[in-house]
């Protein structure tokens, strides 16, 4: 069974493969209670590979409409070929950067799953309504509430253009040749036998991608989807990760996996990866949090 609703909306649960957190591992405020955090569900190993089939189903039902993210994000990486493709010491870093910020680009993906699940029409205006005219009855638009979404995007930019300088330095001091190109890379980096540059830079790399992604896993689309702070949403999904290692591990690597299938196919790839992933991920906040006792963010 896939689902089953509670006051009108689906909830991704099933009781063999996903389960409520013991009230003994739960704090003692409710998920009403201001600056409280909802409900975390406990889910099996494979559950990730559920939520891949799920997007499936929603790219169905908004053809182009999810297609046309994975297409804008494909030119934006082709851009970015275009001016570094002789500089990869700042390709690298530029590429995996702007793959740091992609769950804040994918935010009208997890929009469209909504209206899906929803039964809602699920098209071009519901991208256009999550970018230009979100929120449109909340008419404290300069409380910090309103602007979480931009904040964490800020946030992330923030982190990917650090991870972009650092990358540069490390590869432009420490390589022991100019690296020009993917080839130069491989050899003298990836291949290189002597030196640790290409492990210290994954190392670095790691230890950059693993907080961001335990920041963002369900963080974005709680945000879309409850009235909740900055802060509540980032702890939510910092605490899905900690009570789910093994399959967040997994789904972290199914999104590694599927994002380098995306870029080593010349980019064309990520036309279908990035709304997979985009609306999986919708699919991943349903199922792993409990988020009916907060309002939601677009109620009247």
């Amino acid at each position: 069974m896939r689902c089953r609703r509670q006051t009108g909306v689906e909830l991704h649960t099933s009781p063999t493969l996903s389960m409520p957190m013991p009230k003994s591992s739960l704090p003692n405020l409710t998920a009403s209670t201001p600056g409280a955090l909802p409900d975390v569900h406990i889910i099996a190993l494979s559950r990730p590979v559920h939520w891949l089939v799920w997007a499936w189903r929603d790219i169905a039902h908004c053809g182009w409409v999810s297609f046309a993210h994975g297409l804008v994000l494909a030119l934006a990486g082709a851009v970015i070929l275009t001016i570094a493709h002789d500089r990869f010491w700042f390709l690298a870093g530029a590429l995996s950067g702007f793959l740091v910020v992609a769950p804040v680009l994918a935010t009208s993906l997890y929009a469209l799953s909504r209206a899906v699940e929803r039964g809602e029409k699920a098209d071009a205006s519901v991208v256009l309504k999550t970018w230009l005219n979100w929120q449109n009855h909340h008419f404290n638009k300069f409380g910090n509430e309103y602007w979480c979404l931009v904040q964490f995007g800020a946030l992330l930019a923030l982190a990917a253009t650090g991870w972009v300088f650092t990358s540069a330095a490390l590869i432009t001091l420490l390589a022991p040749v100019p690296i020009t190109s993917p080839v130069v890379f491989i050899e003298h980096v990836v291949l290189a036998k002597e030196g640790f540059l290409f492990e210290l830079w994954l190392a670095l790399g790691g230890v950059l991608a693993a907080p961001i992604f335990a920041s963002t896993a369900i963080a974005i689309p709680l945000l879309l989807d409850r009235r909740v702070t900055l802060l509540q949403a980032v702890l939510t999904s910092w605490r899905v990760v900690l009570v789910n290692p093994l399959p967040m591990a997994f789904w972290a690597a199914l999104i590694m996996g599927f994002t380098l299938l995306g870029l080593g196919s010349a980019l064309l790839g990520l036309i279908a990866v990035i709304p997979m992933l985009g609306h999986a991920s919708w699919h991943a906040y349903r199922d792993l949090v409990d988020a009916s006792a907060l309002p939601e963010r677009d109620a009247s």
